[in-house]
């Protein structure tokens, strides 16, 4: 018999081993993420580790991941459930969509962690999911951020599945996360008509949210002659008066990691009269700032903070700022450390 032959068994042999190993680090991560034992950090990265299985891999891989990241909504803590709502959402997988539905109808869950779910439904696209979010923007009584939330995560759909989207063109992004909204076309993007844009209340949320994220855009990499200003032009946004559009800014800020934004956001997070959805999102975008003057220390003030959710995210932010200085290239868990941990 040919050597050759042997290939196929062995190839086979080789794929088997590979897929039971990731079925093991897809188990370790999820006991990691689900013990209230382990350290809020940790589990963080254990969910970020996961989201990467989920996005990265295909069929039962990365359904066992998004199964294992919608078991975390046992947790009462609502920092670490609004995040698997957010990772779900980035998964581009419909198996995540039952997870996210009963987050949302879940009256009695934290409002932030519903908020979170129904941006998921929409960054997910699946049009299908107009008529629940429609139904919990016009149910009467909703908290306001859900119903705002409900209203950009339709308006998003519709412009997904619509003619203008085949029209627009948009300059390729920086980030790779599907976020609330498109930014803005090429055409419409100097800082100013942006800001403008940005800060007129009598647009709606989406709108406001396309300029968000043009500007985000116009503000990386960081030395673009127009990151400064546009860093500028959304730290504005942070006087708003809805709460969901002030958080929105703080998150961007986490992901440009501007050191421009860093008293903007050291305002947002020393505000104590300031809605603990952005103050706990100010926390976590300082954190990524972690290797600049100050930032810890600033941090290290709000770590016994009388909101749970801000002295959880300052307890995550701090050890972002440890990653951010120790030079790691990934906030994640390798499979050895999720063992170790959990």
């Amino acid at each position: 018999m040919s050597p050759s032959a042997n290939l196929p068994e062995t190839r086979e042999t080789l794929e088997a081993i590979a897929a039971a190993d990731q079925s093991q680090t897809i188990a370790e991560l999820r006991k990691t993420l689900t013990s209230e034992t382990t350290p809020l950090p940790i589990r963080f990265r254990a969910l970020f580790s996961l989201k990467h299985v989920a996005c990265n891999s295909k069929g039962a891989d990365s359904e066992a991941a998004i199964e294992a990241i919608a078991a975390g909504f046992a947790s009462p803590s609502a920092l670490l459930k609004h995040e698997l709502a957010y990772c779900l959402g980035q998964t581009a997988n419909l198996v995540a969509v039952p997870y996210l539905r009963n987050v949302l109808t879940d009256l009695q869950e934290d409002p932030m962690c519903r908020h979170e779910a129904a941006e998921a439904l929409g960054a997910l696209g699946d049009a299908s999911q107009l008529d629940i979010l429609r139904e919990y923007r016009d149910r009467e009584g909703e908290d306001i951020c859900i119903v705002e939330t409900c209203e950009i995560a339709i308006d998003r759909l519709e412009w997904e599945n619509s003619e203008q989207r085949k029209l627009e063109k948009l300059r390729k992004s920086d980030f790779t996360s599907v976020d609330p909204a498109p930014p803005m076309e090429e055409s419409q993007r100097t800082v100013p008509e942006l800001e403008k844009t940005l800060m007129d209340s009598s647009l709606p949320l989406f709108l406001r949210y396309r300029a968000m994220f043009a500007l985000r855009d116009l503000a990386s990499p960081p030395d673009l002659p127009t990151a400064v200003p546009a860093v500028l032009a959304l730290a504005k946004g942070l006087a708003d008066s809805s709460a969901l559009f002030r958080h929105e800014i703080a998150f961007v800020f986490g992901q440009l990691s501007h050191p421009a934004s860093i008293p903007a956001l050291t305002e947002a997070l020393s505000n104590t009269e300031e809605a603990s959805m952005v103050r706990h999102e100010a926390a976590e975008a300082l954190g990524s700032l972690g290797d600049e003057e100050g930032v810890e220390a600033t941090l290290l003030k709000f770590l016994h903070d009388k909101e749970k959710v801000v002295r959880e995210s300052v307890i995550v932010a701090l050890d972002m700022a440890e990653f951010e200085s120790s030079g790691q290239t990934e906030y994640a868990l390798i499979p050895e450390a999720a063992k170790a941990a959990a």
